[in-house]
């Protein structure tokens, strides 16, 4: 038997659940998406990039202020459920680019504004994908980053990875906020501004979006039910399994 590498795991997980991420209320909206788009109106940028797009909701959000958007994934299909979205909603200047994020088919300073949102915890090399996005975009350009981030503490940090893992196997590591600012200033940006935020998962939508078999979601639940009071306390665990996580929105230039 063949063992699939990350991003063949990557394709096999989103490619079944692209529409569902199109739909899904937790990436469709928020004060993140918001003030990612407040950027993009005010620079008016000439060629903006939405780094690994998934369901398109910042490349959708990045389309009345730019004159193109690239909404660019690893899956295919996902991209192909985002384009027929684009279409959908009248956004014609979005286009999609399947392309790793380590190796970016790309001219240097392409790109007027960089976004990426919920996608890093999935790369298999944040630092070769961090570079690339540096590569690409214009000196002084801005670019913005949210994601799920890690607690500081051990035990929390170790808890999330392992609910994370159980739910989706393409899921590589939640960085705590320390680890962004290492990894963005070793790829060469400055940050500007970190904002904090919390995002509550309810917990069949979590699991159901990303088909996660139920054993490895009674494995989760399992997982939170043996979690000591200041890991439980921390993600807020409801009796549901449903739960709270700590997200950073990250700008930079």
């Amino acid at each position: 038997m063949t063992t699939p590498d990350q991003d063949h795991v990557i394709q096999r997980q989103f490619g079944a659940a692209a529409a569902d991420y199109v739909t899904s209320p937790v990436h469709a909206g928020g004060a993140d998406l918001a003030r990612i788009a407040a950027i993009a109106a005010k620079i008016r940028p000439e060629h903006a990039l939405d780094l690994g797009t998934g369901g398109g909701h910042v490349a959708y959000a990045l389309a009345p202020h730019a004159t193109r958007v690239t909404a660019c994934d690893l899956s295919e299909a996902m991209l192909a459920v985002v384009a027929d979205e684009a279409v959908r909603r009248g956004l014609p200047t979005i286009a999609t680019l399947a392309a790793s994020v380590g190796d970016l088919p790309m001219a240097d300073a392409a790109c007027d504004m960089v976004a990426c949102r919920f996608s890093l915890h999935h790369w298999r090399d944040p630092a070769a994908g961090l570079a690339q996005a540096r590569r690409v975009l214009r000196p002084g350009g801005p670019a913005v980053f949210v994601d799920v981030i890690a607690p500081a503490a051990p035990a929390a940090d170790t808890h999330l990875q392992t609910v994370e893992l159980l739910r989706d196997p393409s899921h590589v590591r939640d960085f705590t906020v320390r680890e962004w600012q290492a990894m963005l200033a070793e790829a060469g940006f400055a940050i500007t501004a970190i904002v904090p935020a919390q995002l509550r998962m309810d917990f069949a939508e979590w699991t159901a979006r990303q088909r996660t078999p139920p054993v490895q979601a009674a494995a989760i639940r399992a997982v939170q039910a043996l979690a000591p009071a200041e890991v439980a306390h921390h993600f807020a665990i409801e009796p549901d399994g449903s739960f709270t996580l700590d997200t950073v929105l990250i700008e930079a230039v």
